[in-house]
């Protein structure tokens, strides 16, 4: 019943934080718009400036609401892979998704030269490109299902995501080898992530997609806590292991491929959300982190967002080394606080 209790209490100073760091995303960036003005907007009141209404409604708002999916969508598949596979290092790219979409957007980005002129003006529109993307991050979770009916061991499958990766990034490294440089810098900025490209429309169809991947990773819950355990009890309590495999599998490739076809490859949180959430709430079972994961890892990307933004200033920097820079030194910190190290 304690544990109970503090794990409520926990869940709501997270929602405040939330809620602070959401207001704090639309607040600040090159012009502060004061909170009052931001209420405001919100429910449609008069007097506000149009130019701030402007920022806030078609720029601004949308670029947070694609943090708080992108954040949580990416925690998410990050805690599915880490349970899965009971490796702490597992990731929602680690079935190598990421670099399906990367080679999917690399074939429009430093192939274009050698597809006919309509078609290469059409890959490389915002649509082309997501739809390169999509179809890079479908190609592999179709291979990763094949491969997972021949294979049995889930460590297999593992190993064989990884030689994915491999093998999409030296296909890509080939394709940058016979670049022109400005077809190397349209690739690059992709690859670094961007959360304010997306017009309403697009967050919509965002939202909906990692809507749906976290209505599909609540029905796992269960067969990730018999996971825990190893495979063996979870066949002993009935569970159809290949099945929920599956079921994690695709899961995590509507989360992690609809995203990076989306805003790109973004680095971090889905390793590192998952640790922290475990450490915070001091607990196994998937139902409280499920909760807790998401909303940390909304709370994270909406804070990195604004940092990106460098409020006051002319510039954005990029997303990924945000991620980065402010995540892996808290992952060691509390890592290295729980072992009691000083």
């Amino acid at each position: 019943m304690k544990k109970s209790t503090s794990h409520v209490k926990k869940i709501i100073i997270l929602g405040l934080l939330f809620g602070v760091a959401f207001l704090l995303n639309i607040a600040l960036g090159q012009v502060a718009i004061p909170l009052k003005e931001i209420i405001k907007a919100f429910f449609g009141a008069p007097n506000v400036r149009d130019t701030w209404e402007y920022i806030i409604l078609n720029f601004r708002l949308p670029k947070a609401i694609t943090a708080i999916f992108v954040g949580a969508g990416l925690s998410i598949s990050g805690l599915l892979m880490q349970t899965l596979f009971r490796n702490p290092l597992a990731g929602p790219y680690v079935l190598g998704l990421s670099s399906g979409s990367s080679l999917g957007v690399a074939f429009i980005f430093l192939g274009a030269h050698f597809l006919p002129l309509g078609l290469a003006s059409f890959f490389t529109s915002n649509t082309g490109i997501l739809l390169a993307s999509c179809l890079g991050s479908l190609a592999v979770l179709i291979l990763v299902f094949l491969v997972s009916k021949i294979v049995k061991d889930t460590m297999s499958i593992l190993i064989i995501g990884l030689m994915f990766s491999s093998f999409s990034g030296a296909i890509v490294s080939v394709l940058t080898y016979f670049s022109s440089a400005e077809q190397l810098q349209r690739f690059t900025f992709w690859s670094m992530g961007n959360l304010g490209n997306l017009d309403w429309s697009q967050v919509v169809i965002l939202s909906i997609s990692v809507s749906f991947g976290l209505f599909l990773s609540l029905l796992t819950l269960k067969t990730l806590d018999a996971f825990l355990l190893g495979e063996n009890y979870a066949k002993s309590l009935g569970i159809a292991i290949k099945q929920k495999r599956n079921h994690i599998f695709l899961t995590t490739g509507i989360l992690a491929g609809s995203i990076t076809a989306f805003v790109g490859p973004i680095a971090f949180i889905g390793l590192a959300i998952p640790h922290i959430s475990k450490l915070y709430f001091q607990t196994s079972n998937h139902r409280i982190l499920f909760i807790g994961t998401s909303l940390i890892g909304g709370i994270m990307m909406l804070l990195c967002d604004t940092i990106s933004q460098m409020p006051g200033q002319n510039f954005t920097l990029p997303i990924n080394a945000i991620t980065s820079i402010l995540g892996a030194p808290v992952v060691i910190w509390l890592l290295v606080r729980k072992k009691g190290i000083r």
